[in-house]
C-alpha cells in the first residue's frame, strides 16, 4: 500500500512539474495584462477623462535613446507603484508604452510638475522583458471589421489616431501568447467599470 501511494505521489509531482514553465508564463501574461488594463482604466476616469475626449492618445515621445516614436500615452493623477522617484513622488504623471527589441515592454514617465518637463526625456521602467511587440486594433464601422496595425495609424491629414484596443505579444522560448486590452472612451453618466 505504501509503495503504491509513494509511486502515485511521485508520478503526480512529475506531471505537475512537467508544465511549470507554461503555467508560470500564462500567469505572467495574465498579471501584466491585468496591470495594464487597470492602469489604462484609471487613466480613463476623471479628472483627466471628460465625455467625448480620449484620455489615452498616441503622441510623439522622445525617450532617453533620442529616437522619437509615436507611443500610446495616458496620464495618472497619483503615479503608480512601479515609478521610482529620485525624490518624493509627484502627481500628474504622463505615461507612455513602448515595446523594445531585447528589452521588453517599457513604461516611459514623468510628471507635468517637473521643472524641465518639456526639455528632459521621460524616465524609463521595464514592465516586463517578455513582451516582444505592441499592436493596435482599429474598428472600421463601415465594414464592421477589426484591423490590427503594427504602428499607430494616421488619418489623411497626418493626425495620429487612437486605437480601440491594445494588443500585447509575449514570448518566452517557444511559448507565445497574445492578450488584448480594450481602451475605454469616457461617456456621460457613470464611469465604465
Amino acid at each position: 500500500m505504501l509503495v503504491s501511494l509513494n509511486t502515485f505521489v511521485f508520478s503526480m509531482g512529475e506531471l505537475w512539474g512537467r508544465n511549470a514553465d507554461v503555467r508560470l508564463f500564462d500567469r505572467h501574461v495574465r498579471a501584466v495584462t491585468r496591470f495594464l488594463d487597470q492602469e489604462l482604466h484609471a487613466a480613463s476616469l476623471p479628472p483627466y477623462a471628460a465625455a467625448g475626449t480620449s484620455p489615452i492618445v498616441p503622441q510623439e515621445i522622445k525617450p532617453l535613446n533620442g529616437t522619437t516614436d509615436n507611443l500610446l500615452t495616458y496620464e495618472l493623477t497619483a503615479g503608480d507603484r512601479l515609478l521610482v522617484w529620485p525624490d518624493r513622488p509627484l502627481p500628474e504623471v504622463v505615461c507612455s508604452l513602448q515595446a523594445r527589441e531585447r528589452e521588453g515592454l517599457v513604461l516611459l514617465w514623468h510628471s507635468r510638475l517637473e521643472t524641465k518637463f518639456n526639455d528632459d526625456p521621460p524616465r524609463e521602467t521595464v514592465i516586463t522583458p517578455l513582451v516582444t511587440a505592441l499592436a493596435y486594433d482599429y474598428y472600421d464601422p463601415d465594414f464592421r471589421t477589426w484591423k490590427t496595425e503594427e504602428t499607430i495609424r494616421k488619418n489623411a491629414s497626418g493626425q495620429l489616431l487612437t486605437p480601440q484596443r491594445l494588443r500585447l505579444r509575449f514570448a518566452y522560448g517557444k511559448l507565445k501568447r497574445e492578450s488584448v486590452i480594450t481602451l475605454n472612451v469616457p461617456t456621460e453618466g457613470l464611469p465604465n467599470f
